[in-house]
């Protein structure tokens, strides 16, 4: 009787598990429910505290706009969804959202791809996880991790149905292997341009989805460089959809632009740098001019406008466009405050354009032309004017800086005067005839550069503080050697160094002087970011009023159009050839660049240099008052013990 009981148990058992077996099946054949995205979201989605502000249930209402691209992903007849947009508008919870749905509703194995590895990892751990977490309906299905349980890893996630694979832009072998029905990419201009040598990643991603006659394919991207853009070349093949915002005076819907912004604000200075308060900032419509307020303007009834609506049928693509203006999370305000944050600094501008105006960034041209240059040259402030003595220092210069260009039969030369906010004066440009490798032609630049002694208007006299000297070409030897000689008064040789990782200046390094294969010692070489110090130079270029950053010319001969031929010869291009696509090209006509190097080594210079300019200014003023106290030297660097060498060595020798 006891073994009939044992049996008994087992055969109960038994029965239980297969029934439990064939409820899986079942459930796992079961069709989705008819739901969107948006309505499972709502349903079954939680926010996490690690990445949310407003943590607990997803409400659409928060991100209306997005309502539309979300229930584009259970349209049967859209195939890809498109969607560039700025930062901070939910672009990451709309893919969040559409992966929750796969796993939950309609199972089928995922490639979600980031720009790289590392972006794959960290979306993993800071989205993904916390979103599988906190919604009790995906935690049931993904297998829970598990030290020696490969079913789910940071890069990949194992549920009924199918697998999340996440992997970088670079890795061919994970984009070109097995059949995926779901492929998401994320931050598409940021991807790399070729996996490894197997091309385009997105296309070979998109190779693996076609023997799926139900794919879908997500592409999501903040804009970057007009011309250079995969995310607006992938909006073009869609219904190119806007968000628009109804007018509350006229009642006509337009998209929120940069452009119908208006702002007025207040400038400060708050130790020595520029602050801003902006006191008004509205939306002016640009059809009737009306204006409204930010409250008003999003609360105001929107609604998606496609383009190209004709892409839905025809191709199954709907591509969507939205800016940072329509975000419940990001103030007017606080863009406002940050272009005005980033006026002069190209770089920080285009962050600026992408990430809160939603636009493309291009090199627009808006440097002036050489005439234009010319035009605004000044004659009062250099003493120019009636017919007197011009005096060659204007006020508010405070350190005086050269930089030199080596030629096979010429020095070139420019000095140029620095003041407060990176505020500069051309102050010379000139040419000293001869070979790099002759005494006299040295001994000229002595008089003309490294001991030259300029003047302002009241007789005041400031000195050059120090030189930069081009060692490329076919003279490196002779030019070491003499900067060497010349240490006592800091003319130190350069090298440039092109490419758009490279810091514009770095510590300098000790070089061999060797003449004939002997041994004559050592000289201090700069290493100089020359692209980075270009793209300094065009940004300040690009400064209409006095003050900071702005960029001061004489009205006289060495300032000429020859000289901003030169200044201007060169501009940045993009060439898909290239690692680095973006490089500085010489413009056509404009072969003769000694300007631009000259500039570009002299503000180099000043970058070097250790400076206090408010103590010179100071120096400056008790001198006028006829009570000046010594010229102010750089404090002595300790020698740290057991540092006889090395840097110490030559902060002593200065």
């Amino acid at each position: 009787m006891p073994q009939m009981g044992v049996v008994t148990m087992t055969n109960r058992q038994a029965t239980e598990n297969l029934n439990q077996a064939i409820v899986n099946a079942i459930a796992g054949m079961k069709p989705p429910e008819d739901i969107t995205v948006t309505e499972w979201a709502e349903k079954k989605r939680r926010l996490s505290s690690e990445f949310s502000a407003e943590t607990g249930p997803w409400r659409t209402s928060r991100t209306p706009y997005l309502r539309e691209p979300m229930n584009a992903f259970t349209d049967p007849k859209v195939r890809r969804i498109v969607m560039v947009a700025a930062s901070q508008v939910g672009k990451s919870e709309f893919i969040n959202n559409c992966i929750g749905y796969i796993i939950d509703q309609d199972p089928g194995s995922i490639l979600f791809i980031h720009p790289v590895t590392i972006d794959a990892k960290d979306y993993s751990k800071l989205r993904i996880a916390p979103m599988i977490r906190d919604c009790p309906t995906l935690r049931k299905k993904v297998v829970a991790p598990k030290s020696r349980d490969s079913g789910n890893t940071v890069l990949q996630k194992t549920y009924p149905g199918g697998i999340l694979t996440m992997c970088g832009s670079t890795e061919a072998h994970a984009l070109a292997s097995k059949p995926i029905r779901y492929v998401f990419g994320d931050e598409r201009d940021r991807w790399a341009r070729s996996a490894g040598k197997e091309g385009d990643p997105w296309d070979l991603a998109m190779a693996r989805q076609t023997t799926f006659w139900n794919a879908k394919a997500v592409e999501v991207s903040t804009p970057t460089i007009k011309g250079a853009s995969p995310i607006e070349d992938s909006y073009a093949e869609g219904t190119m959809e806007r968000w628009k915002s109804k007018c509350p005076h006229c009642g006509q819907y337009n998209e929120i632009r940069w452009d119908d912004i208006r702002y007025e604000y207040e400038e400060a200075e708050v130790n020595r740098k520029k602050t801003y308060k902006v006191t008004h900032i509205s939306y002016r419509c640009p059809c009737c001019t009306g204006e409204s307020d930010e409250i008003t303007m999003k609360r105001q009834p929107a609604r998606w406008e496609a383009e190209n609506p004709d892409a839905y049928e025809e191709r199954g693509v709907r591509s969507f466009w939205l800016n940072a203006f329509v975000s419940q999370w990001v103030s007017w305000k606080t863009i406002v405050l940050k272009y005005l944050s980033a006026l002069g600094n190209t770089r920080k501008l285009q962050v600026v354009y992408n990430t809160c105006f939603g636009q493309l960034w291009e090199d627009r041209g808006d440097l002036e032309d050489e005439d234009s240059m010319m035009a605004r040259r000044e004659t009062d402030i250099y003493g120019l004017q009636d017919g007197g003595t011009p005096f060659e220092l204007p006020d508010g210069v405070l350190v005086l800086t050269a930089g030199v260009d080596t030629q096979d039969d010429r020095m070139e030369y420019e000095i140029v005067g620095h003041g407060h906010f990176g505020e500069t004066w051309g102050i010379e440009k000139g040419v000293v005839m001869g070979r790099p490798d002759d005494d006299k032609t040295w001994e000229k630049l002595d008089e003309m550069v490294f001991y030259r002694s300029l003047q302002f208007k009241d007789g005041v006299n400031l000195q050059v503080s120090i030189s930069f000297v081009d060692e490329g070409g076919h003279f490196t030897r002779e030019v070491r050697k003499r900067c060497q000689a010349r240490i006592g008064r800091k003319v130190f040789c350069i090298k440039g160094m092109p490419g758009p990782d490279r810091p514009y200046t770095a510590p300098p390094k000790k070089q061999k002087i060797m003449v004939n294969e002997t041994y004559l010692g050592t000289c201090w070489q700069y290493q100089i970011g020359v692209d980075a110090g270009k793209q300094v130079i065009m940004d300040n270029l690009r400064v209409k009023t006095p003050g900071s950053k702005y960029c001061h010319f004489p009205r006289r001969d060495d300032y000429g159009a020859a000289y901003f031929a030169g200044l201007l010869s060169e501009r940045l291009e993009y060439d898909a050839s290239k690692k680095q696509p973006w490089v500085w090209k010489k413009i056509p006509g404009h072969e003769r660049n000694e300007a631009l190097d000259c500039r570009n080594y002299a503000m180099a210079a000043f970058d070097v240099l250790p400076k206090n300019l408010d103590m010179v200014e100071r120096w400056l003023r008790s001198t006028r008052d006829k009570t000046a106290p010594p010229v102010p030297k750089a404090r002595p660097v300790k020698r740290r013990k057991g540092t006889g060498r090395g840097l110490n060595k030559y902060y002593d020798e200065w």
